[in-house]
């Protein structure tokens, strides 16, 4: 198992994207963003961000001009928006398929955003589209309906019982799998 490695190769790290989307978000409300603003938004000091910008300036992706505004390079919105965009897939995948409280949805869509490759968000954005428009197998809506009946809210004692005999049956079948391409 060597996926933990891929885990350094990220474009950028969490801190890093909470910074690129916080100024295209700024940049997209106000026309603007500065140091200040970015400290605010994100409730950390200037002195935080400036040393986080710097990564980013000096990887091209931020770029500031003589009035000390900053902006994103090409590279920088394409990184941004990514990211937003997956932010939004994951916590509506997360919210409205699986039934996880919105709040929740919305933290552990934050904690992944910028660790989901672009074929699996994309894969999930044509999962939620097939949803969306009555498209999606029989098998999953009928599925779905189960989910939303069974969903409890809150988990407390994670994992259950239910829950690790069934990964632990997912966990044999990959193996499984993984012996037959071999």
């Amino acid at each position: 198992m060597t996926g933990w490695r891929e885990f350094d190769q990220n474009l950028v790290s969490h801190s890093a994207a909470h910074h690129l989307t916080t100024i295209q978000f700024l940049l997209d409300e106000f026309g603007y963003a500065r140091v200040s603003d970015v400290a605010r938004h994100l409730g950390i000091t200037r002195g935080s961000v400036s040393v986080t910008l710097k990564g980013l300036r000096l990887r091209g992706l931020v770029i500031e001009d003589e009035h000390k505004h900053l902006g994103l390079s090409e590279e920088g919105i394409r990184i941004a928006r990514g990211i937003h965009i997956k932010r939004i897939l994951i916590q509506t995948l997360f919210r409205d398929v699986l039934g996880i409280d919105d709040e929740v949805a919305e933290q552990d869509a934050c904690k992944v955003e910028h660790l989901v490759s672009d074929d699996t968000a994309d894969a999930v954005g044509r999962l939620l589209q097939k949803i969306e428009t009555g498209k999606a197998p029989q098998q999953m809506q009928k599925m779905m309906k189960e989910l939303e009946k069974e969903s409890s809210g809150t988990v407390s004692d994670f994992p259950s019982e239910k829950v690790q005999k069934f990964a632990e049956l997912l966990e044999q079948r990959q193996t499984e799998n993984e012996g037959d391409t071999k």
